[in-house]
């Protein structure tokens, strides 16, 4: 799987988004040519963790942020975190979700600036400041992700 590179000169928002996708993209490469129970392999106990409910969990973080702070769409069910499997969880379904989260965020912000803002927890904040969220927490998940991958068949790099 080939990864955008970011740009090594460019403004700040498409420097943001190329960062956001890159990160994007290499989640997606941790899980490529896995199986669904390969992907459904936790790390080491205690811990529950696997690439699959990262890829679940990354949705749900796409849909809290661009979704329901940003566009302000909130629903009853709340932030659950996604992180859970179960044997009728499959990469398919995860990734359609996933990707159309993606889509949403990306028509979320396309009419903001970096500095526009939406309440939350009291407070306001920039969609600047949820992009530099978003790569934070995409460049935890993907570290997380190289030590699953490397557990489950010992790849390495991407």
């Amino acid at each position: 799987m080939q990864r955008p590179m970011p740009p090594l000169a460019a403004d700040e928002r498409s420097t943001l988004e190329a960062w956001l996708d890159f990160y994007r993209a290499t989640l997606a490469a941790k899980c490529d040519g896995l199986d669904d129970a390969a992907l459904r392999e936790a790390s080491v106990p205690p811990s529950e963790l696997t690439l699959l409910g990262l890829v679940q969990h990354m949705a749900e973080v796409e849909r809290n942020w661009f979704g329901r702070v940003l566009a302000g769409r909130w629903s009853p069910s709340g932030h659950d975190g996604g992180f859970e499997v179960s044997e009728e969880s499959t990469l398919a379904a995860a990734e359609a979700i996933w990707a159309a989260e993606i889509e949403s965020a990306r028509t979320n912000c396309a009419s903001r600036a970096l500095d526009d803002t939406s309440p939350f927890m009291g407070a306001e904040v920039s969609l600047r400041w949820i992009y530099l969220h978003m790569i934070g927490e995409y460049a935890r998940h993907c570290g997380q992700a190289d030590l699953l991958r490397e557990r489950i068949d010992g790849a390495t790099g991407v």
